[in-house]
């Protein structure tokens, strides 16, 4: 009875728009987080997430192409609100390069198919569910994989493994989006 009561309410509060907040359990948040907060790299990102924008570090031990991914519902409610929703998955994949002389120009860069360095996986959490996992915290649940999917993630304290290269970004959420042009509307 409860249930039928409900429902009127909350179908018009969608037809309006307007977002009704109820807690979500691990599988709804991201299906990239089991129920203990564990980060998991999701398979074939690469096919099922949508590209936000490349950086090409030519030298030192990030060196290589940083390519950044994420959900498609994710771009779609940046563009609406200025921010990730609670559950967006973000994927840098770092891949080595090789440069070669083409028609194009000399010493062009491109990305290996083969030679993955590693991924790092970012997940929004503003309600900070994960509290006592040391991979959560300033929003994020934070991630390193130096494997494939399947592999674990490495990072035992995000404020030491993870936070440090995002200081500059602090104000921008943690992120350095002026290098996604996705996020903007074409």
């Amino acid at each position: 009875m409860k249930l039928r009561q409900a429902l009127p309410a909350t179908l018009a509060a969608l037809s309006l728009g307007i977002t009704l907040s109820q807690p979500l359990t691990a599988g709804e948040f991201s299906q990239a987080v089991d129920s203990q907060g564990n980060i998991s790299l999701p398979a074939d990102f690469r096919k099922n997430m949508t590209h936000l924008g490349s950086w090409f570090v030519p030298e030192g031990p990030a060196s290589g192409f940083h390519d950044v991914y994420t959900e498609n519902s994710s771009v779609e409610a940046f563009r609406r609100e200025g921010k990730f929703p609670d559950g967006a998955v973000l994927i840098k994949e770092l891949r080595a390069s090789e440069s070669g002389d083409y028609t194009t120009g000399k010493g062009v860069h491109y990305a290996t198919s083969t030679a993955t360095k590693q991924h790092f996986v970012m997940i929004k959490d503003s309600s900070n569910r994960f509290k006592n996992n040391g991979s959560w915290g300033d929003g994020w649940g934070w991630a390193l994989f130096k494997g494939g999917a399947g592999s674990p993630n490495v990072s035992t304290d995000y404020t030491k493994d993870c936070l440090g290269c995002h200081i500059p970004a602090k104000e921008r959420d943690w992120l350095y989006t002026e290098a996604y042009p996705t996020l903007s509307e074409p």
